[in-house]
Parts: structure tokens; sequence; C-alpha cells
């Protein structure tokens, strides 16, 4: 549930991104800076539109932002899938840490544009190397995420459940998923995060769709009006899937910060 203060000092957000509208119109229409390194606002709008009703490349706009945004739903998807389960079960279960923990943490701290090339010579340049890609980055974050949520669990609950009868798998069912479900929820935001900012990496390389490849491409050309197409058209999705997920974790997890 929305903090009452977080309401009440909204305006304060909207005052910054105005004043940040204002001062960008105001520096380019008294071209203090070159058009080509910071367009104006109403050229960017006016590229958008463009972009809509004829596409870049030969490809609708709305065709880039599905490509992209199916690459990253698939890979978050798959990412969820798995690592929701591994962590939990890691956290659970010493075997399976031993198994499982290892991995992770070594794929955890590298880039993942490092290993990038390897994918592509393994995978191929179609789809597979770019979900993949995706996929990679985001299962740390929501392995990390549900290994320590299982710490979290208050032991006193789980001994009290097992004087009752309860085994092994009730235990984990009953108390251990329902108490790490808040943080599950915040694994899976920072999992879309870290594969959201991975995108345009994962498009840069053989790729001709997408908007993070439209935004590369139009680097090569200078065309920065397009670029900020691009950039803008992805922090505002950006801000819409975590407020998206902030909201299914407030409608799923009625019973978070009550225990």
């Amino acid at each position: 549930m929305e903090q009452p203060h977080t309401t009440r000092y909204r305006w304060l957000s909207w005052s910054v991104l105005i004043v940040i509208l204002v001062a960008w119109w105001a520096v380019t229409t008294l071209h203090l800076v070159s058009g080509i390194l910071l367009p104006a606002p109403q050229r960017v709008v006016t590229t958008f539109i463009t972009l809509c009703q004829h596409g870049y490349n030969g490809v609708g706009l709305g065709a880039h932002y599905v490509i992209t945004m199916a690459r990253l739903l698939v890979a978050v998807v798959m990412a969820i899938l798995i690592g929701v389960p591994l962590g939990l079960l890691s956290g659970y279960l010493p075997k399976v840490k031993a198994l499982i923990d290892p991995v992770i943490q070594f794929i955890r701290p590298i880039p993942p544009l490092a290993y990038y090339t390897l994918l592509i010579l393994w995978l191929g340049i179609g789809e597979s190397s770019k979900v993949s890609l995706l996929f990679l980055a985001a299962v740390p974050p929501i392995y990390i995420a549900c290994f320590d949520a299982v710490g979290k669990v208050n032991v006193e609950f789980l001994q009290s459940a097992a004087s009752l009868g309860a085994n092994a798998k009730q235990r984990f069912s009953h108390i251990v998923f329902p108490a790490a479900a808040p943080d599950i929820f915040t694994g899976v935001r920072s999992a879309v995060g870290v594969a959201y900012t991975t995108i345009v990496s994962a498009e840069m390389i053989a790729s001709s769709t997408g908007i993070g490849w439209m935004i590369i491409d139009a680097s090569h050309y200078l065309k920065s009006d397009v670029m900020f197409v691009g950039i803008i058209v992805l922090g505002v999705t950006g801000i819409a899937l975590d407020w998206g997920i902030k909201a299914l974790e407030h409608r799923l997890v009625r019973w978070s910060g009550r225990v």
C-alpha cells in the first residue's frame, strides 16, 4: 500500500520533470547546444509521430517495440521459472545449494556483454542468443533474492509446524514460500531492471529490429532525434514495468509487512 507521504509529495516529482522539460526547451530554443547533440523537444515529438507512421528501416515503431518487449518477456519468464525454485530450494536444502550456488555466484559478477560473443558462436545470431543473454542477466538477481528470503524465515514458525506434524514439503509450501513471496517480487523487479538495461546490448550485434537496435543504428548516422525517441520509450516502459510489478505484488501478497 502506498504511503501517505509518498502521495503528498508526488508533486515534487512532477515539478522536477517539468523543470527538466523547460530547461531542455530553453537550451535548444536559445541554440546553446547543437541540434545534432541535443534535439529540441518539438523535434523529438515530430520524429516520434513520423516513426509511428512510417517506421524505421522499413519496420514500424510498434513492431520494433513489440519485438524488444517479447525478447524481454520470454527471458524474464524463463528466469522466474528457473531462478525462483532454484533460489528457494538452495536456501532450504544444503545439497541443492552446494550444486547450484557456485554456478550462480560465478555468473553473477560477469557483465552480460562479456559472454555475448560466446552465445552467438554457440546459438547463432537469431533470437536464441539474444534471449539467452537477457536470461543470464535476469537469473542471478532472482536467485539471490529467493535464497536470502529463505534465510529470513522465522525458525520458530518452522519448529512449531514440525512439532505439529508438518513434513518438510508442507513446511516449505505453507511457511517458507509465503514468507519469501515479498522478496521474490523484489528479486523479479531487480531481474527485470538488469535484463532491461541489457536489452540494448542484446540488440546491438547481428540484429535489425528492436528499440535497442534502433538506438544503436541511429547513433551511426547522428540521428539524435531517433535516439531520444528510443531512449524515452525505453524509459517510460521501464517505469511502467516496475509500477506493474509493484501493483501485482500489492494484489497478490497482501500479508507483506504483517508478520
